[in-house]
């Protein structure tokens, strides 16, 4: 996929055609994040028209981090082709986008697309703007009264994205509009971006007026479909989703902190774990020790929920000790290591398997791999990693690292190795134990991804997070 065609309006020949001028409708969506390249294609497999406007470069960037996505992937690339789905340069204000759709003469200021001279008159279905995207070009104040000038005052306006708590609903109130609402992406999940936004698990949505989802025709179906759903004012939908993210990290370092005792008792934390995921009070999800947390969307969801505890003098001590203890968390495989081989590590090979932030991404932003890989060099270790779909990312990350050996096999150079770290292990990743004790390595698993068969079975040692042999 080149990026001309990836980010770039399509010029063709006009065509004549039989049938009478028609109109359309369009959705705009405005942003380079992957929440709006997926929007923009689960919108345009809806039926829907696409016109995005993003930064290019930020754009193609985000489409290459994302290359595991490979559905998504084949679906831009497809409905680029037909343009369904447009993109173009992200105007320098948002009344130069405006203008586009307002303009006397709509067919010469909208893009140019093998249909455009049969559209009469198109109207924007909605504007989706996503607000990380555009806050590096346009300024609030700036954006808010272009569309407070527009003469298209029906129109919805769709917010997507974290800001400090209230920040998206002030947004929505100086709008002088009615038919504003707010998004949040809290069901989106890396490795199945296009799936988990066609069928929600949970679909909230924010609204400036109360009962007016009926305005958002487009969206219709992905309330439908979702699992679950709610409609609230769009101050307690962002209420709600600072409160889902931090007890999800609260979840996660609690099992962390458990985990420590857990090895002090020689207890299985996975075990007890899935003793606890039997109590419906509890339930199971988010209670897997490990390394900790990483991505975008929780360490920033965090960070704005303390600076709004902060802008409104309310401690928060709780969600500090969850940020520390993840923060710490993603040291101690290392320092298991450190300890087993009671400081002498210098000058030594390990083999890394995995360096994603979860399993299915190719993203490592937030992965402990990032630490772990400092750690090792600073005592001059080699590091063999493996890592499928990470390793476009890492290679760019640490291109000039002499240390560092990219290997497209987990077993490939293990001989080199005297130790070997699991950061993230596919789930369908099939362990081949009897090869693993040829070598008789000692394992460091932050992940806990082997079950205990599995480590039962292993001649070498294996540490894990709050389990061991």
């Amino acid at each position: 996929m080149s990026s001309e065609s990836m980010h770039s309006f399509k010029s063709s020949n006009t065509k004549n055609h039989a049938y009478a001028p028609k109109k359309t409708a369009i959705c705009v969506i405005v942003g380079h994040g992957i929440e709006a390249i997926t929007s923009a294609v689960v919108l345009a497999s809806l039926g829907q028209q696409v016109h995005l406007y993003a930064d290019s470069a930020l754009l193609e960037q985000q489409l290459q981090q994302y290359g595991f996505e490979h559905h998504l992937q084949a679906l831009w690339q497809l409905y680029d082709q037909q343009q369904q789905i447009i993109s173009q340069p992200l105007p320098t204000s948002a009344d130069q986008l405006i203008q586009i759709y307002e303009s006397v003469s709509n067919n010469d200021s909208l893009p140019a697309t093998e249909n455009s001279k049969d559209i009469e008159n198109p109207q924007v279905a909605l504007y989706w703007l996503f607000l990380d995207s555009i806050k590096t070009t346009w300024s609030d104040d700036s954006w808010v009264t272009a569309f407070n000038h527009s003469h298209q005052q029906t129109r919805p306006i769709i917010m997507s994205g974290i800001e400090q708590l209230g920040g998206i609903s002030v947004l929505a109130q100086r709008l002088q509009r009615a038919w504003v609402y707010y998004v949040p992406f809290v069901f989106l999940q890396d490795g199945e971006t296009y799936s988990s936004m066609l069928t929600p698990s949970l679909w909230l949505l924010g609204e400036k007026t109360p009962d007016s989802s009926h305005h958002l025709t487009v969206l219709q179906p992905l309330m439908q479909h979702a699992h679950a759903c709610h409609h609230a004012d769009i101050a307690t939908i962002e209420f709600a989703r600072s409160s889902i993210m931090a007890m999800l990290a609260t979840r996660v370092s609690f099992m962390n902190e458990m985990s420590r005792l857990a090895d002090s008792q020689q207890v299985d934390i996975q075990q007890v774990s899935r003793i606890m995921g039997l109590d419906e009070r509890v339930g199971s999800s988010y209670l897997q020790a490990g390394w900790g947390f990483g991505g975008n969307t929780l360490p920033t969801e965090l960070d704005k929920l303390q600076q709004s505890g902060q802008k409104n003098s309310v401690d928060m001590p709780l969600l500090q000790s969850v940020m520390h203890i993840n923060k710490d968390q993603k040291e101690l495989i290392f320092r298991k290591f450190w300890q087993y081989f009671d400081g002498f590590i210098d000058n030594k090979t390990v083999m890394i398997w995995g360096g994603s932030y979860k399993s299915g991404s190719g993203r490592t932003a937030g992965s402990a791999i990032h630490p772990l890989l400092e750690l090792l060099w600073s005592y001059n270790i080699r590091t063999l990693v493996y890592s499928d779909k990470a390793q476009t990312e890492l290679a760019a990350s640490y291109d000039n690292q002499p240390l560092l050996q990219l290997v497209t096999s987990p077993y490939q150079q293990l001989d080199m190795a005297q130790a070997i770290f699991i950061i993230t292990l596919l789930p369908q990743h099939q362990l081949d134990v009897a090869q693993l004790n040829q070598r008789a390595l000692p394992i460091f698993d932050a992940q806990n991804a082997l079950t205990r068969p599995q480590i039962d079975a292993l001649v070498g040692d294996y540490m894990g997070i709050g389990r061991a042999k």
